[in-house]
C-alpha cells in the first residue's frame, strides 16, 4: 500500500468541546428545522448553558418592564382628555409597537432559553422572525414621524401644516403597510427567516451567499437604520438650529428694551439650548444603541468581514429589545403633562413633585411630545 508522504492539510468544520466531546451547537437543534440551518454554525460548540440562562433571565426582566412601562403610556394618554392630540397619537402608536415587541419575542426566547435551542418548529419561526421585523420596523419608522412632526412645528413654525387625526392616522396606517411589505416578504423567498447562532430565536438569514438575500438584507438595512439614522438626525438639527435662533433674536430684543433677558432665570436660553442638546443627543445616541448591534451582524454576515460565533449573536436581540424599554421614558415619562397626568393616576409612581403650569410648556418637551399648539407659543 503506497503511502503519501504528503497528505492534504485537514481543518476540522467543528471545533470540540472539551465539557461535553465533539458537539456542536447544530447537535441540539430540532430534526425539522436542519433545513434553516446555515452550514457555518456547524463549527462551534454547544453555548455555556450559563449563556442561555443569563440571556433568558435578561429577556424575561427586559419584558416585564418593556410591557408595563408601554401599557402605562398607552393607558394614561387614551384615558387623560388633555392627551388626545393628533402628535400624540404617534407615541401611543410607539409605545403600542414596543409592547408588541416584547409581548411576541419574550416569551418563546425565555422558553427556548431554557430548552437551549429553538422548540417550536419551522413555522413559529417564521412567525416569530417575521413578528419581531414588523414591530422593530413600526418603532423606527414611529420614532422618525415623531421627530420630523416636531421638526414641522418648530422650524416651520407658523407656516407649518397643521396635524389632523386624520393625516396622523393616515401617516401610521403608511408605516404600518410598508413595515409589513418589507417583513412579509422573506415568507415569499426574498430572504428567509431562521435561527439565529444562539438558536433561540429566529431573524432575517444573513448568511446565504446569494444574490436574492444579501440584496434583501442590504436594502433593508438601509431602510430601517441608514435612512432613518439620517433623517433623525437632520431633523434634530433643524431643530436645535431653530431653537438657537429663536433665542439669539430674544437676546437681541433684550437688549432693545434694556433688560438682562426675557426669560426667568431658572428658563434662561443657554439653559433651553443645553436641555434641547441633552434630549436630541440623547434620542440620538439610545436609537443608535439599540439598532446598531443589529446591524453589524447582519451585514457582517453578508459581507463576511466577522467571524459570527452564536454568542455574539446575542447581542443584537439583546439591544434591540432594550429599546422597548427607554422608549416610554423618552417618548412619554419627559412629557410634563404624561407626568402630572401619572402622577394624578398612580400617585404611588410620582417621582417628585408635579411641576408648575409654567414648566408643562418647556422647550425640552417640545421636543418629545406635548401638542402642537404648545410648541408654537415656545419654539
Amino acid at each position: 500500500m503506497a503511502y503519501n508522504r504528503n497528505p492534504v492539510k485537514y481543518t476540522p468544520t467543528w471545533q470540540p468541546n472539551f465539557s461535553g466531546g465533539n458537539l456542536t451547537v447544530v447537535d441540539k437543534v430540532l430534526p425539522e428545522m436542519l433545513f434553516l440551518i446555515d452550514p457555518h454554525w456547524n463549527q462551534f460548540p454547544p453555548m455555556n448553558s450559563l449563556w442561555h440562562s443569563i440571556l433568558g433571565f435578561a429577556i424575561g426582566m427586559f419584558s416585564v418592564m418593556a410591557m408595563l412601562g408601554n401599557m402605562c403610556v398607552i393607558y394614561i394618554f387614551l384615558k387623560t382628555k388633555s392627551l388626545r392630540t393628533p402628535s400624540n397619537l404617534y407615541v401611543v402608536n410607539l409605545a403600542f409597537s414596543d409592547f408588541m415587541i416584547m409581548f411576541t419575542m419574550a416569551p418563546p426566547m425565555i422558553i427556548n432559553c431554557y430548552n437551549e435551542t429553538w422548540v417550536f418548529g419551522p413555522m413559529m419561526c417564521q412567525i416569530y422572525g417575521m413578528c419581531g421585523s414588523l414591530f422593530g420596523c413600526v418603532s423606527i419608522w414611529t420614532m422618525i414621524v415623531i421627530a420630523f412632526d416636531r421638526y414641522n412645528v418648530i422650524v416651520k413654525g407658523l407656516s407649518a401644516t397643521p396635524l389632523t387625526n386624520g393625516s396622523a392616522v393616515f401617516k401610521i396606517f403608511l408605516v404600518w403597510l410598508s413595515s409589513a411589505i418589507w417583513t412579509i416578504v422573506p415568507l415569499f423567498g426574498w430572504n428567509r427567516y431562521v435561527p439565529e447562532g444562539n438558536m433561540t430565536a429566529c431573524g432575517t438569514d444573513y448568511l446565504s451567499k446569494g444574490w436574492e438575500s444579501r440584496s434583501y438584507v442590504f436594502l433593508y438595512g438601509v431602510w430601517v437604520y441608514f435612512l432613518p439614522l439620517l433623517m433623525i438626525m437632520y431633523a434634530y438639527y433643524y431643530i436645535l438650529k431653530a431653537v438657537g435662533k429663536h433665542e439669539k433674536n430674544m437676546r437681541e430684543q433684550a437688549k432693545k428694551m434694556n433688560v438682562a433677558s426675557l426669560r426667568s432665570e431658572k428658563e434662561s436660553s443657554k439653559n433651553i439650548e443645553y436641555k434641547l442638546a441633552k434630549i436630541a443627543l440623547m434620542t440620538i445616541s439610545l436609537w443608535f444603541m439599540a439598532w446598531t448591534p443589529y446591524l453589524i451582524i447582519n451585514f457582517a454576515g453578508i459581507f463576511d468581514v466577522l467571524a459570527l460565533t452564536p454568542v455574539a449573536t446575542i447581542w443584537g436581540s439583546v439591544f434591540a429589545k432594550a429599546n422597548a424599554i427607554y422608549n416610554p421614558i423618552v417618548y412619554g415619562i419627559s412629557h410634563p403633562k404624561y407626568r402630572a397626568a401619572l402622577v394624578k393616576t398612580f400617585p404611588s409612581l410620582g417621582c417628585g413633585e408635579v411641576e408648575n403650569s409654567h414648566e408643562l410648556r418647556s422647550t425640552v418637551s417640545d421636543i418629545t411630545a406635548i401638542p402642537n399648539e404648545e410648541i408654537s407659543t415656545t419654539a
